[in-house]
């Protein structure tokens, strides 16, 4: 049987999806959350046929304010005790100058990468207080190190979730709950599409001429994040394709 839950939110599509499945590999119970209920369906009759370990569904928009509670209310009624919680659901919408950029994709940002991380946090962070243990993960980016042209707000929001991390690890350290940043620079999924509404050709040359990192990558690091031995916390993990120096300084002529 699986000894450890953990808790992905965002898990529909790109890393979350791709940590969802290396945790059901490795024999951990699940608990994912999305908007699009067809998705998670398909995420969980995946693992259940690939790995057999128990994995619930929770269909819900964490911009809404209640859905931290509503994740709460699951584990108390299945009586489950949430090890770790990867708070992975975020987005970019939109590259234009600050001037220029539309203030609906602004409150889409800031619904979703900052209130929404705090919504879940907040619930599941109190579960953990209660038993005594615990993990949060937080995935962040190479925009919540340095600015960009055009990022503005996606930057700030980033910005907001590594200051936001520093911040619950302290407010959590009384109660042995662990909490870290995993911080990508450069991946390959839906981000751009969505970034750009759907323009899969602007999407596409995002990566162009170089070799970005790939969701497993960083459900790799996530796994070594959450396995390392229990006196031992990952604070600040940020990971690049090689052909990345910094937010905006690629290699687009490597191969790797």
């Amino acid at each position: 049987m699986p000894t450890k839950t953990a808790i992905i939110t965002g898990a529909t599509s790109g890393i979350g999806r791709a940590a969802a499945l290396k945790f059901a590999a490795n024999d951990w119970q699940l608990v994912v959350t999305g908007r699009r209920a067809e998705k998670l369906q398909s995420l969980q009759n995946e693992i259940k046929d690939k790995y057999n370990v128990p994995v619930l569904t929770l269909a819900q928009d964490i911009r809404l304010h209640e859905s931290g509670d509503q994740l709460k209310k699951l584990f108390l009624e299945k009586l489950i005790k949430p090890d770790l919680l990867i708070n992975n659901a975020g987005l970019a919408v939109g590259l234009s100058p600050l001037h220029e950029s539309e203030t609906a994709d602004w409150e889409r940002m800031i619904d979703t990468n900052i209130k929404g991380l705090l919504y879940v946090s907040k619930s599941i962070s109190s579960l953990m207080v209660e038993q005594g243990f615990g993990h949060i993960i937080n995935i962040g980016s190479i925009a919540g190190k340095e600015a960009y042209p055009g990022g503005n707000v996606y930057c700030a929001t980033k910005h907001a979730v590594d200051g936001l991390t520093n911040a619950m690890r302290m407010d959590l350290l009384p109660y042995g709950i662990r909490v870290s940043l995993v911080a990508p620079g450069a991946v390959e999924t839906e981000f751009s599409l969505v970034r750009f509404k759907g323009d899969q050709q602007k999407a596409k040359n995002v990566y162009k001429g170089y070799k970005p990192l790939t969701a497993e990558d960083i459900a790799d690091a996530l796994w070594y994040v959450a396995n390392v031995p229990a006196h031992v916390n990952i604070n600040d993990l940020l990971i690049m394709p090689t052909a990345q120096a910094s937010a905006m300084l690629f290699n687009k002529q490597s191969s790797i």
